[in-house]
């Protein structure tokens, strides 16, 4: 069986450059476009893409619902089939208006690559996402151990992205000169650091409370103070291995090197959390505890513009449709007591009443 198509491997090549270049997609995105190609050439036996037919692409379809997660022995997601069909389709839409393949490829025909609707709606409907509570935080900082320079490090990482909302890799490729602990800010310049699509941006500490502020000021002091780090060097230093005194490979301190990729800090957050007996959250669900406490502070139009732009929004919208959403038990609370008040519209106009009537008296208008 045939493991590769020359000319496939060169228009392949040819497509992810363009999507890099032209589209300016990220390099995980171009893995999984590849990813998902190669799954169809798998499928289709290699076959030239210039004999594509409508039948290839039902054929796809039926193969990828049958398929299982290697991982949990279960069949593939919905939004898998979904995200898998959408790449591979926008794949061949583009293919169909290269030179050599525009007779050949049709985009009727590519169209094929479509879910059903109601499939396609259950991919992407929007799910609750778990979250910990600012309480469940602060617990986690609180019992973390602190003996070690790597010890102080985990939890200094986990205190800062509670009190700046930052994505784990924008994290990770963070410098000294990039924060303010004084002026309580941060600034994710996106020449040096790896934020969402480029975005360079000013995010203000969260009112999370002194405990996490006091662990970050600590930190940035010991990297300053004690281990005379510049401006340069990583807010976050990645950890350094070698050989223990029994000889075993262990870890023994840090480097002034970032990470490479945000895995670590996943990790740093998967014991963290497990060993205070708790489920453990992703580094980015912070941002959602994070809102969360943005609605429990009842925050005004423009303190919540503020927020969001500290969360790296552009808009509220954006902030509130990403991490806004309530669950459902708060989103019955939150009914409950807006029934629980419904006679306040008439009580609050018979206030306003009387008070313009007291302040008629007052001037004598009456």
């Amino acid at each position: 069986m045939p493991t590769h198509h020359p000319e496939n491997e060169r228009v392949k090549r040819d497509y992810l450059i363009w999507l890099k270049e032209a589209r300016g997609r990220s390099e995980p995105t171009l893995d999984i476009a590849a990813a998902a190609i190669d799954r169809f050439q798998a499928h289709t036996r290699h076959r030239d893409f210039k004999t594509f037919r409508p039948e290839q692409a039902t054929s796809f379809k039926a193969h990828l619902g049958a398929q299982s997660n290697p991982t949990t022995g279960k069949p593939l997601s919905k939004a898998t089939l979904y995200s898998t069909l959408k790449a591979v389709q926008a794949f061949f839409e583009w293919l169909s208006r290269e030179p050599g393949y525009r007779q050949a490829v049709r985009l009727s025909d590519v169209a094929y690559f479509t879910m059903n609707s109601n499939d396609a709606r259950a991919a992407t409907a929007t799910r609750e996402q778990p979250y910990p509570s600012l309480h469940q935080v602060v617990h986690v900082l609180g019992v973390m151990p602190t003996a070690t320079p790597l010890e102080r490090r985990d939890r200094a990482l986990i205190a800062f992205i509670l009190l700046t909302g930052v994505r784990d890799a924008a994290a990770i490729s963070l410098k000294l000169k990039h924060v303010d602990v004084s002026r309580q800010r941060v600034f994710q310049d996106a020449r040096d650091v790896r934020t969402k699509a480029a975005k360079t941006f000013v995010s203000s500490f969260f009112p999370v409370g002194d405990l996490a502020l006091g662990i970050v000021s600590d930190w940035i002091e010991e990297l300053q103070a004690v281990r005379l780090f510049g401006p340069d060097d990583p807010v976050f230093p990645a950890t350094e291995n070698g050989l223990d005194a029994d000889g075993q490979f262990a870890p023994l301190g840090f480097e002034r090197q970032h990470w490479r990729t945000a895995a670590p800090v996943r990790a740093i957050f998967r014991r963290a959390f497990e060993a205070a007996g708790l489920p453990y959250f992703y580094p980015h669900s912070l941002r959602r505890t994070l809102m969360q406490l943005g609605h429990d502070l009842n925050l005004t139009v423009r303190e919540l513009k503020a927020w969001s732009q500290s969360l790296g929004h552009e808009s509220v919208l954006t902030s509130l449709g990403s991490y806004g959403a309530l669950r459902p038990d708060e989103q019955a609370e939150v009914m409950a007591a807006v029934a629980d008040r419904r006679e306040a519209p008439d009580a609050a106009i018979q206030a306003l009443a009387r008070q313009v009537a007291a302040e008629i008296a007052r001037q004598g208008l009456g």
